[in-house]
């Protein structure tokens, strides 16, 4: 017993003993419900050049890694694969004294290009378990409410906030041709998105106006 944490506990192992400590700890609060095992947070998007939207998460291990698999499942393959790695090295082949530094500092460097390579061919059966899920687009928000951040609109200047489908929220550069009054707080409508100058249309919104709640309408 011993050995084995002496060498669980020595260099180059104590890497990846550290991170497999973590992600059993992450594991155990998944079990217990406390994690969630896609590892999805909170999360705000924000409409970056060319109209894409861009996900900034908190939370572990938001989004996808290697092949649409869930960045908390691969990272957990890769740190198991790499302390195995380097725990066997370490008993095998990495002397002690100064000399095992240098042998033990090879030892990880090998030892996490391995370890990447193996995860790679682990997670590629489980790729079809997770199907691809594309991020919102500038068309996603087209046609939706939003909420005016700025104290005003015009033809050059603006900002709204949009939340999409998911219930993720977006702040979007907004633009009016005329001159309606949108200020700070107001509901405005994107019908339009301007690929050039990548920003939204936006025109002040009236819920009268709209189909599924204004006269004759079927609320919800």
């Amino acid at each position: 017993m011993g050995a084995f944490i002496a060498a669980a506990t020595g260099f180059p192992a104590v890497v990846f003993t550290a991170a497999l400590a973590v992600v059993v700890l992450y594991w155990l609060l998944v079990a217990l419900g406390a994690a969630d095992a896609h590892g999805h947070g909170h999360a705000h998007v924000q409409v970056h050049a060319r109209g894409h939207a861009h996900v900034n998460a908190r939370g572990h291990g938001y989004g996808r890694w290697l092949g649409g698999v869930p960045v908390t499942l691969a990272f957990s393959l890769f740190v198991a694969v790499g302390w195995l790695i380097s725990f066997c090295a370490s008993v095998l082949i990495v002397p002690s004294g100064p000399a095992g530094v240098l042998v033990g500092a090879v030892v990880l460097i090998g030892t996490g290009y391995v370890s990447w390579q193996a995860t790679k061919l682990l997670v590629r059966p489980l790729h079809r378990l997770f199907p691809d899920e594309h991020g919102p687009s500038r068309l996603d928000f087209v046609g939706l409410t939003c909420t005016i951040r700025t104290g005003r609109v015009d033809a050059g200047f603006g900002q709204a906030e949009v939340r999409a489908a998911d219930g993720s929220a977006a702040t979007v550069q907004v633009r009016q041709t005329g001159n309606d009054a949108l200020a700070s707080g107001s509901t405005g409508l994107l019908y339009a998105y301007d690929e050039p100058g990548e920003f939204f249309w936006v025109a002040p919104y009236d819920s009268a106006l709209d189909p599924r709640t204004g006269p004759g309408g079927n609320p919800g």
